[in-house]
């Protein structure tokens, strides 16, 4: 358990840093030409550490492996999405859904109990989306309202990575190998993503080409390390443990792009992240 959590925390640091990455890279490049550039580089890490492992790629329950990987490019291409069309603090907040999301599909899916636990901080998640999005209707112009579109992207975005990291969980009950769930991911991204970035392309220049691979180097990183930690954790705990990235990202939003979070979007922070903590903290017998 100690493992999974540790695993759990390197992958939030990793994906932080990844976003850093996606949102400087995309001032210019079309964030779907980003999501092809952070799967080219995953698939060619991803094929190295399984020959060095002796594994086959292949895996056991293809249909399933597939599916995980459609759902993971849906989900990045959403998050790549509201990372450069958004405030970063707030798109990883929004992202932080999926925890509240997951436990509600590993429910349904998986057979976890779902409790007044996750009910509540599903409940309290969603109050927590208002606060951060701040949509005219309700605050009657308090306080910017971000980009509604975008908005609904970042939540699409968290609902297709819970959907995954369930799939992920199932997977890795049944005995799939980490690093095959992790190189499916990126094999079923490029000839998805492939076509959605072509009438855009845009050629990188510079420094832009070490963004591109820094990309797909943290997402790597936090990828492995994310399989690995589901692997021992139940869903629902195992997702919420990230919850360190929405820090890291209100940090690396004020230093690196000056964007300070009002409040409105602080205690929205606050509700989805301690929503998520506190699933976290629910022991896996009563959740």
């Amino acid at each position: 358990m100690q493992r999974g959590a540790l695993m759990m925390m390197l992958s939030a640091l990793a994906f932080s840093v990844m976003t850093v990455l996606v949102k400087l890279a995309g001032e210019r490049l079309p964030s779907q030409e980003l999501v092809v550039a952070r799967a080219i580089v995953s698939l060619a890490l991803s094929w190295s550490l399984l020959r060095r492992a002796g594994v086959s790629p292949w895996g056991h329950d293809k249909r399933w492996l597939w599916i995980r990987g459609a759902l993971g490019f849906a989900g990045l291409s959403c998050v790549y999405g509201a990372v450069t069309h958004l405030p970063l603090a707030e798109a990883t907040i929004l992202q932080y859904l999926h925890p509240a999301i997951t436990a509600l599909l590993a429910g349904v899916f998986l057979r976890e109990a779902i409790s007044r636990r996750i009910i509540a901080a599903t409940a309290a998640s969603l109050a927590g989306v208002l606060l951060v999005a701040r949509p005219t209707l309700l605050f009657g112009g308090v306080a910017p309202a971000l980009d509604p579109f975008w908005v609904g992207i970042a939540m699409c975005g968290a609902a297709c990575s819970a959907a995954a990291y369930v799939v992920v969980r199932k997977l890795s009950q049944s005995g799939e190998h980490p690093l095959v769930i992790v190189f499916y991911f990126p094999l079923v991204t490029i000839p998805l993503a492939l076509p959605t970035m072509l009438p855009n392309f845009v050629w990188p220049e510079g420094t832009e080409w070490l963004l591109l691979l820094g990309i797909g180097v943290a997402t790597q990183i936090g990828q492995v390390s994310l399989t690995r930690g589901l692997a021992v954790l139940p869903a629902a705990q195992g997702t919420a443990l990230s919850y360190l990235q929405v820090a890291l990202a209100i940090i690396w939003g004020a230093v690196i792009f000056g964007e300070i979070p009002d409040s409105l979007a602080l205690a929205g922070g606050a509700l989805i992240v301690g929503s998520a903590f506190w699933l976290a903290r629910s022991k896996p017998a009563a959740s």
